[in-house]
């Protein structure tokens, strides 16, 4: 593809038994990535009822996603919070499909391995521990927006860099996540920044929270 992304990774070619009757046929099936359903959806004809919805259905999705510099420093910081643990979502669902399709089963390993490089060794129950969190509480529902961002950071660069990945390896994968985290951490350290680790927890979890619906469609 023009883009560099894997032809492979987002157009899946299967074969499918189906039941006819008292017998059964194989057939080939489709599997697309949400990139590839994308790339389908904006390039087909929109004369067509399902094409011209999914083509609105994107541009919509995408607005959602996308705040301008003004309009984001506009928001409150509880609203940075919801908007950016938006993204920790959307960024980890596409992480850990990712994973899987590289070979990662242990995804407790996998996870921990990314906080290890960003909380100088921290896993995800200690950083709950230092937060005073209840258990199973979620931890990225209890940091600041610039916690958050970190994490996106982390999230979306291990991204980027398991879709490179060649061999499929659940060690080199989770070493990977591991190796992000290290960067960013030691990123935020040579610009003089703070640790995540001594960033302030929130007095609120953002399910504490009232609900809030923050408007993306104002204009700047």
């Amino acid at each position: 593809m023009g883009s560099n992304n894997s032809i492979n990774s987002n157009f899946g070619v299967y074969t499918k038994i189906v039941k006819t009757g008292v017998s059964s046929k194989s057939i080939i099936d489709y599997k697309l990535s949400r990139y590839a359903c994308y790339l389908i959806v904006q390039n087909a004809n929109p004369k067509f009822k399902s094409v011209s919805l999914g083509q609105t259905y994107f541009a919509i999705q995408t607005r959602k996603m996308e705040l301008s510099e003004k309009e984001y420093n506009e928001l409150s910081e509880d609203e940075k919070r919801l908007y950016r643990r938006r993204q920790t979502k959307d960024g980890n669902k596409i992480l850990y499909k990712i994973a899987k399709e590289k070979g990662v089963k242990n995804f407790d390993r996998f996870t921990n391995a990314g906080y290890k490089g960003l909380y100088n060794g921290e896993t995800a129950n200690d950083i709950a521990r230092r937060k005073g969190l209840k258990y199973r509480e979620e931890i990225l529902d209890n940091m600041g927006s610039v916690e958050l961002g970190a994490n996106i950071f982390r999230i979306t660069q291990t991204e980027a860099l398991l879709e490179k990945q060649v061999e499929l390896s659940e060690k080199v994968a989770t070493n990977t996540h591991y190796k992000v985290g290290k960067t960013v951490r030691d990123t935020i350290k040579r610009i003089g920044g703070t640790m995540p680790e001594d960033l302030p927890t929130p007095k609120k979890s953002l399910k504490q929270l009232d609900k809030k619906t923050i408007n993306y469609d104002k204009t700047s």
